[in-house]
């Protein structure tokens, strides 16, 4: 079973974000939550970032200004050194084949359809 020190959310809706905060509370996984509704402000924190902890990011794809395909470029550009404590994974109520093709090619395959449940996070943990 993998741990996380932190679990990061980044999704420009608030419902959500409290949703998804509170079921994670509510699965005491013993994790700090920290919570972004601009993934441009996330990506300069997790850049930033200097204590490595096991980080599990859950972020969204649709978003406005600087959505999650912004994010996934600059994080692909994150040193994969820097990276390694790292677990991505796109949630995202996209079902479209463009979006998900488009995430393949990023290199990104853990996606999770909203909305996050306990049975969906169970394969990340």
């Amino acid at each position: 079973m993998q741990n996380y020190d932190k679990i990061v959310l980044i999704d420009d809706d608030e419902i959500t974000n409290y949703i998804n905060e509170d079921l994670l509370q509510d699965l005491d996984l013993g994790a700090k939550i920290v919570v972004y509704e601009a993934a441009e402000e996330a990506i300069d924190d997790i850049r930033n970032d200097t204590e490595h902890l096991s980080t599990l990011i859950l972020l969204d794809l649709k978003m406005p200004v600087f959505d999650g395909f912004d994010f996934l470029e600059d994080y692909n550009k994150i040193p994969a050194s820097n990276r390694k404590n790292l677990r991505l994974v796109i949630l995202t109520t996209s079902e479209n084949p463009h979006d998900l093709q488009k995430l393949k090619d990023l290199g990104h395959k853990d996606v999770i359809i909203k909305p996050l449940s306990k049975d969906t996070l169970k394969q990340f943990f």
